[in-house]
């Protein structure tokens, strides 16, 4: 019995032979990109290229699946590649320890791409970026100060309400005349906090990561 023999009693054994073949680029390996990386190596990803230009701190533990008291310091790319080898050791991994920019010019073609940056001039360039090599890719939207994950929708980025985050997006979309693109993200009222510091917890970050891996894996055995 394989380790996806489960995945693969509800999918397929072709399903399972598409996901092994595919390669998907994850943007982001902080609180939402670290969940979405680890479904997708849980369900048989075979080529995973991680990319963040960021080292793991203790502030990172309440929210970071990668981040823990063994791995401070870290990069936060090698402490995924350490752990996604230890979940399936045959999954190809490709990290790229990179800020994302309008320079950025990776010598690779994934299949599909998560956004899960916090930047919106970095979110905005990778979405050019997609477009320009015609790339399917998801986005994740706001999921800091918001605690109710029953509020978490998916949606294409243009029918989006309430988030801050997407309001901005939706406008620099438009003003670019970038394609419509489906995005997660919760209609949840930011709840205000008197400082300047983002309060998030892992039970929303991580279900914007499951939201966001279900969705590539959705279509890429759908296809």
């Amino acid at each position: 019995m394989d380790r996806l023999h489960r995945i693969r009693l509800l999918l397929g054994d072709n399903a399972i032979q598409t996901l092994q073949s595919k390669t998907v680029m994850v943007v982001g390996c902080g609180a939402v990109g670290s969940v979405a990386i680890e479904a997708l190596a849980r369900s048989g990803i075979g080529h995973l290229i991680l990319v963040d230009f960021d080292k793991i701190e203790e502030s990172n533990i309440n929210r970071q699946l990668f981040a823990c008291v063994s791995t401070i310091g870290m990069s936060k790319v090698d402490a995924a590649h350490n752990r996604i080898q230890d979940i399936s050791p045959d999954i190809q991994i490709t990290t790229l320890n990179m800020f994302w920019d309008e320079n950025s010019v990776p010598n690779i073609t994934p299949d599909f791409v998560i956004d899960a940056i916090d930047s919106v001039p970095s979110k905005i360039a990778l979405y050019r970026w997609c477009t320009k090599h015609n790339i399917p890719f998801v986005a994740s939207m706001g999921a800091a100060q918001k605690t109710d994950v029953s509020q978490i929708r998916i949606a294409n980025i243009s029918k989006t309400t309430v988030c801050p985050l997407a309001a901005r997006i939706r406008k620099l979309v438009r003003a670019e005349n970038l394609p419509d693109f489906p995005v997660v993200y919760s209609t949840q009222t930011p709840i205000k906090n008197d400082t300047n510091t983002l309060g998030s917890m892992m039970t929303v970050t991580g279900c914007f990561g499951l939201y966001l891996a279900n969705y590539v894996i959705d279509k890429l055995t759908h296809k």
